[in-house]
C-alpha cells in the first residue's frame, strides 16, 4: 500500500552539508518518490504546531529553538511502507542506540541535534502534511 509521509532534515543536517547523503539514501529505495521538497527557515509558529504533543516537556523548549536555528529541508516522500521505512531508515533518536548504516547511526552525534524527522503513523503523516504542505494534495 502506497504511502505519503513527512520528512524533515533538520538544521544540524543541512549545516553538515549531508542533504545530498540523506536524500540519496531516501531515493535509493526503488519504490520511494520524492513528490515535494523545500529548504525553509521554519519559524516558532509551524513549530508550535508540529512539536505540540511536546508542550512542556524539558525538551521542548530546547527542541524548537534548535529548530529555528537554520533552515531545513522539508519533504514529502510517497511509496511502499514508507511510513516505517524512512523510521528505519533514520534509526533510533539516541545516535549511540542507532545501527551503522542508519541515517543517526552513521553521522548522528546527540539525541536533540539528530538530523532527521519522519513521521511515526499514517495518521501523524497526515497531521504532519497538512502543518507543513498545506496545499499539497
Amino acid at each position: 500500500m502506497s504511502q505519503r509521509t513527512l520528512v524533515l532534515f533538520k538544521p544540524d543536517a543541512v549545516r553538515r552539508g549531508l542533504i545530498g547523503e540523506i536524500l540519496g539514501r531516501i531515493e535509493s529505495k526503488a519504490d520511494w518518490a520524492v513528490k515535494a521538497l523545500e529548504l525553509r527557515t521554519l519559524d516558532r509558529s509551524t513549530l508550535e504546531q508540529h512539536y505540540a504533543e511536546h508542550v512542556g516537556k524539558p525538551f521542548y523548549a530546547p527542541l524548537v529553538e534548535f529548530m529555528e536555528s537554520g533552515p531545513s529541508v522539508v519533504l514529502v516522500v510517497e511509496g511502499e511502507r514508507v511510513i516505517e521505512g524512512v523510521r528505519a531508515l533514520a534509526g533510533p533518536t539516541d545516535p549511540i542506540a542507532a545501527a551503522p548504516g542508519s541515517i543517526r547511526g552513521d553521522f548522528g552525534t546527540i539525541v536533540r541535534e539528530n538530523l532527521i524527522h519522519a513521521s511515526d503513523s499514517e495518521e501523524s503523516a497526515e497531521r504532519e502534511l497538512k502543518i507543513f504542505f498545506p496545499d499539497f494534495s
